[in-house]
Order: C-alpha cells, then structure tokens, then sequence
C-alpha cells in the first residue's frame, strides 16, 4: 500500500494553447475576481519599449521600412522587428547599429529613450502619482537631486 499522497496542485502550461470551441477565451488564461484589484493604469515604462518606440518612430519619419533598416544595419528583419516592439532586449552592439542605420549615434538613441523616460517621470508627478520631493521628480534630463 502506498503512502503517496496525490498532488493537486494546478500545472500551468507556458507554451499558449489555442482556445476550445465555445470556451469564449484563452485556455489557462487567468481570471481575475469581480471587483479585485485593477492592474495600475500607468507604469514606468521599460527600457526596452523606450529604445524600440525611438528606433520604430525615427524609422518611420524616414519613411523607411524595416527591410531596408535591418539590411543596412546588418540586423535580421525579424529580430529588429522584435526590438522595435520592446520584445528584445538588444545588445548595445545591436542598438548602435540599428541607430548607425538611421543615421544616428548611440548617444542619439539614448539620450532620446532617456527624454521620453524623463518626459514619463514628469508627467507621473502631473498627475500625482509621485510625491513632489522624490528624486524621480527632481530629475532634469542629466542628474539626479538627492
């Protein structure tokens, strides 16, 4: 006779699964309970999405594609693609030659993903939701005051 216990707990696939027909949504996919918490409205943004919004919005104001962006940077169309949308988090060899391919620097490129972060931060303290005295509010695009 064995000791063993059964084990309920719950597997949780990572791989996605394709809904079944009629269940009205994603298999596995978590439910939140009526009237729990909310996720926050407004979080800081990765470092990631900063630098793929910058490389996505320079490419586009070159009305250029990403074919032609990734073949000039020596990058694969996907992968480039990939960290455009924040999905990648690329090397700093990657990112300065997908900058390099759009005519700019390294330093162009950060410095603009660190104007929008600073440009988040402020508006953050617009809308309260961070006090007045903390360093994030004092920020102004090159130190921190303590």
């Amino acid at each position: 006779m064995s000791t063993h216990t059964p084990n309920d707990s719950r597997v949780i696939s990572l791989r996605p699964q394709a809904p079944s027909p009629g269940s009205g949504g994603a298999v596995g996919a978590p439910r939140r309970p009526v009237g729990g918490p909310q996720p926050r409205a407004s979080r800081e943004p990765l470092w990631r999405d900063l630098v793929g919004d910058v490389l996505r919005r320079e490419r586009l104001a070159q009305k250029r594609t990403l074919k032609d962006v990734s073949e000039a940077a020596r990058i694969s169309m996907p992968y480039l693609s990939e960290v455009e949308r924040g999905r990648k988090e690329a090397s700093s060899e990657v990112l300065a030659a997908a900058a390099q391919a759009l005519g700019l620097g390294l330093a162009d490129l950060l410095l603009l993903a660190g104007d929008e972060l600073a440009r988040h931060a402020r508006s953050r303290v617009v809308r309260g939701r961070t006090s007045p005295t903390s360093p994030t509010a004092q920020y102004d695009g090159f130190c921190l005051a303590a």
